[in-house]
Parts: structure tokens; sequence; C-alpha cells
């Protein structure tokens, strides 16, 4: 069978993620996120019509939406907001951490598995889905909230060790996630370089300079951070994610200020590309797994170990959350449910390990199993939670 061209790939590309789209209108109800939809569509037309090799080539282009998602993130990120929490941040992010390493001994026993492929595991159990936290939460108008605040940081923070732990995995094992084959040289390097990089923007806001606003200039700064980020070890996405930190700080806006044109044109750049590329980079995700893995119980039983750990490592999070906490304004099962899915990072991390060698095919989908019923699972608690304190809201202020 001749391969597709390069038009015939994209049409059946963008036909899959329009049936995901019109599916997923429907299922709404049931809080079904459009990611397990995409992943799902992915996996027919992977096992199909069309294997992954014929979109391997356009796997820079599906990335692009996952790397302008991570660079939105960045945007949102204040330090005056990190400092403001940073009691409930600590606690949070340490707990989020730990837990997870607790299964270490588990995993590699019970399964057999090496120590890289197990630290890679625990990466992605300790990753928050910081995409689709974020985006139910601005639709639901609860970013700005006390909760809302700090699952933004958290869910940007719970990474960075996830990344640490992926580094040391691919170091270990021998693998290469970066360019350069620096090993574990390259992430120091990377941090090293944040910090000089925040620095010099201060420096250049305090001497008058003017941060990117318009469309190629804000592009131009996404794909350079990225880049740096993969060639350092630290991943593309932690990259693309700084550049938007570096960006926010270089033009701190207030929620009440208006933007420029060229302001509204980068952004409007971004939402675009997102809107896009990231569907598709979850379609391409999907055509990734083999459906012979699906009927074989190992994959199962993998997945269902994952499941627990994965629930019981953010659950765990909970804890975290103090009586002055609450008294605060934060919501405990709110955050705890925002933290639960593993979404975008633990999608792109098992598929980077896949990518290096670092797992099986039968190890992969156990991975996605375990990240789409935790997506769905999380994002059910989170709006049955918003939906409450909405109703409470209402009351309180009907009886005022």
């Amino acid at each position: 069978m001749a391969a597709p061209s390069l038009l015939s790939t994209l049409l059946i590309l963008l036909l899959g993620l329009v049936v995901a789209r019109l599916s997923a209108g429907g299922l709404a109800r049931w809080a079904v996120p459009a990611i397990v939809l995409e992943l799902a569509m992915g996996v027919v037309l992977g096992n199909t019509v069309l294997p992954f090799a014929a979109v391997a080539p356009l796997s820079g282009l599906t990335e692009l939406g996952v790397l302008t998602l991570f660079f939105q993130v960045g945007l949102e990120v204040r330090g005056d907001r990190l400092l403001a929490q940073r009691a409930p941040l600590t606690r949070l992010v340490a707990l989020s951490f730990l837990a997870p390493l607790l299964a270490f001994w588990p995993l590699q026993n019970w399964f057999g598995l090496s120590t890289p492929t197990t630290l890679l595991f625990l990466a992605v159990l300790c990753a928050t889905g910081t995409g689709v936290t974020l985006r139910l939460l601005a639709q639901r108008q609860a970013l700005q909230t006390p909760s809302g605040r700090l699952l933004v940081a958290v869910s940007v923070l719970d990474d960075l060790p996830a990344v640490g732990l992926l580094a040391i995995a691919a170091a270990l094992g021998g693998r290469a996630i970066g360019g350069s084959g620096l090993g574990l040289v390259g992430p120091l390097l990377g941090v090293a370089l944040a910090g000089l990089s925040l620095a010099l923007v201060d420096r250049w806001g305090r001497w008058g300079g003017q941060a990117p606003r318009g469309p190629l200039g804000i592009l131009l700064l996404l794909i350079a951070s990225a880049w740096l980020g993969e060639l350092l070890g630290l991943t593309s996405l932690l990259g693309a994610l700084w550049g938007g930190v570096l960006l926010a700080r270089l033009s701190p806006l207030s929620p009440l200020a208006p933007l420029s044109p060229l302001a509204q044109d980068g952004r409007s750049v971004l939402s675009a590309l997102a809107e896009v590329f990231l569907p598709l980079y979850f379609i391409s995700v999907g055509m990734r797994i083999e459906l012979a893995t699906l009927l074989r119980p190992a994959s199962w039983w993998l997945a269902l170990v994952l499941i627990a750990l994965a629930l019981l490592s953010k659950l765990v999070c909970g804890l975290g959350i103090s009586a002055a906490d609450r008294r605060n304004g934060i919501d405990r099962w709110l955050v705890v449910g925002g933290l639960l899915p593993r979404g975008l990072p633990g999608l792109v991390f098992a598929t980077t390990a896949l990518s290096a060698g670092l797992i099986t095919a039968l190890q992969f989908s156990s991975l996605v199993l375990m990240v789409m019923v935790t997506t769905v699972l999380g994002l059910l608690l989170l709006e049955r939670r918003l939906r409450r304190l909405g109703l409470a809201q209402i009351s309180t202020s009907s009886r005022g």
C-alpha cells in the first residue's frame, strides 16, 4: 500500500479532528474532555487508514500547539502571586513530588522494570495536566479565585521535578532527551541560564527596553526558548514555559489595562496555534498506540495499578491545605480535583520516553490509559466542585 501524500495526511487528520470535536459537544455534559476523544480518534486512524509513520514528518507542526500552550501558561505566572501563597504552594508541591516516589519499589518489583523506566513512570505520576485544568477554570471564571491562583502556581511548579526525573531517567538509560547529549550537565546549565535570563530581562526593563508585542516577535521568542530547553535536556516544554515567564516579566500588565493592537495580534496568534495544532498533537499521540497492546491483559493490569497510584498520590495533596488556607478562600477539593489530571504533560513525557526507547509500546499504552482516566475523573471532580461552590455563592448573594 502506497504511503499517503502530505495533503492526504493533513486532510485525514483534519477530518478526524472534526469528528472528534463534533462528538465532544454531545459528551460535554458528562465532562468527557476533548483530549480523550482526540486520543481515541488517533487510535482508530493509526490502526486503520493512517499509520503513525505517515504523520511522523509533521511532528514539529503538531508539537507547536503543545509549546504554545505552555508558553501561555508561562504568561500567567507572576512572582507576586507565588509569594502571596508560598506556604500552601510549598506544601502542595512537596507532597505532589514526594508521594509518587513511594511507588518506586512496588512498580519496579511487581512489573520487573528497570530503574530508568521506573523513574519515567514516576515522572508521569508527578506531572499535572496544567492545560485542561486551566482551561476549565478559565471557562468557569474561577482562574482568579484563591484556589484558581494556587492551582496555576502548583501546576506549573509540579512539572519541574517531573522534568528532572525525566532527565535522570534518560541519563541512567543512556538516552539523550535533548539535542546535545550533555546528560545531567545540560539541565544544570539550563537552570543557570534561566537565572541569568531573568536578571537580563529585569535589567532590560530598567533600561526602558520594550517587550516583543507583534506576532513575529512572540513566535520567535516561543520557538527560540523551546529550542534552547530541548538542547539543554530540560525539554522544549519547559523552555517554552520559561519564554512565557520572561515575556510576562518584561511586559507586566494590569488585568484591566487594555492591550495594544500588536499585543492583541500576538495573543491571537498564540490562541490560533493552540486551537489548531494542539488537537492534532493529541491525535498523533493516539496514533502511536498499537491496538494489539490494548488486547493484552498485562497492559490493562499495569494501567490499573498506575491509575490507583496516580489518584492516591494527588489525593494526599489535600493534606497540604490547612485550616488557615481554607479561611483564606482556598477549597481543598477544588485543588485536589485540579491536580488529578495528568493531561498534556503526562502524554508528552510518555511520548518522549517512547521515542527515546525508555519504555515499550505496551507500557506506553498503559501510561496513555492512565492519563485518560485521571483526566476525566479529575475534570469531573473539578466541575462538580465548581458547580457546588457557584451555587453556594449565588445563594449567599441572594440572601444578602
